[in-house]
């Protein structure tokens, strides 16, 4: 059996890219990380894929008619890697059923709130708002709606005294930055299970 082979699709820093590449090297994550998939060519991960030698695929969707037009390219690709499991970490475009339809059970993403509270854009800062005493980090599987697929994996963040966003957002990363990998290896290692809306790991 080959390696289990990954696709990570990022649009900014790429911290959660990067702790996924670090997990690959010290042998945790349990699979390949195969591609690089990024939608701005100046994004800052692209930098961290060069150097740690993960090939990309680097585009502007401005050169395309539509969402489904640069995704159907995007599916080529993976099909063509033999990708096994979509990784999204900072990726900042909706997706289309071009792309989740053939990846369902088999794309992820990481959401910083206990979903499903605080979906969308800025969900530390709709937390800090709101004035939850506890957030957290949330794996889940994708679908066609905002956040709102089943959920994998879930650990809680205390919001303490005095937290602003800057100082939430830190203690949530690093807790991302230990989930995420933990959760791909699962996957890696066939542990994960989804019918309908029911996500089991076997042991």
């Amino acid at each position: 059996m080959g390696s289990y082979r990954i696709a990570v699709f990022a649009s900014g820093t790429g911290s959660n890219f990067q702790s996924l590449v670090d997990a690959q090297a010290s042998g945790v994550l349990g699979g390949e990380i195969n591609l690089l998939v990024c939608d701005k060519p100046q994004a800052p991960v692209i930098q961290r894929a060069r150097e740690a030698g993960v090939d990309m695929f680097v585009f502007q969707p401005k050169d395309y008619a539509s969402r489904e037009d640069y995704e159907r390219e995007i599916a080529l690709e993976l099909q063509r890697r033999k990708i096994d499991l979509i990784v999204l970490a900072g990726y900042m475009r909706l997706l289309t059923s071009v792309l989740v339809e053939p990846y369902t059970g088999r794309m992820i993403n990481i959401h910083p709130s206990l979903l499903p509270s605080f979906t969308g854009k800025n969900a530390i800062g709709q937390a800090l708002e709101y004035g939850v005493k506890i957030t957290g980090v949330t794996v889940h599987f994708v679908d066609q709606g905002m956040d709102t697929g089943p959920v994998i994996a879930q650990r809680a963040v205390e919001v303490v005294e005095g937290d602003d966003e800057a100082s939430l957002t830190r203690r949530i990363q690093a807790v991302e930055k230990q989930l995420y990998p933990e959760v791909v290896s699962w996957f890696a290692a066939g542990k994960i299970r989804l019918i309908d809306r029911d996500v089991t790991m076997e042991i």
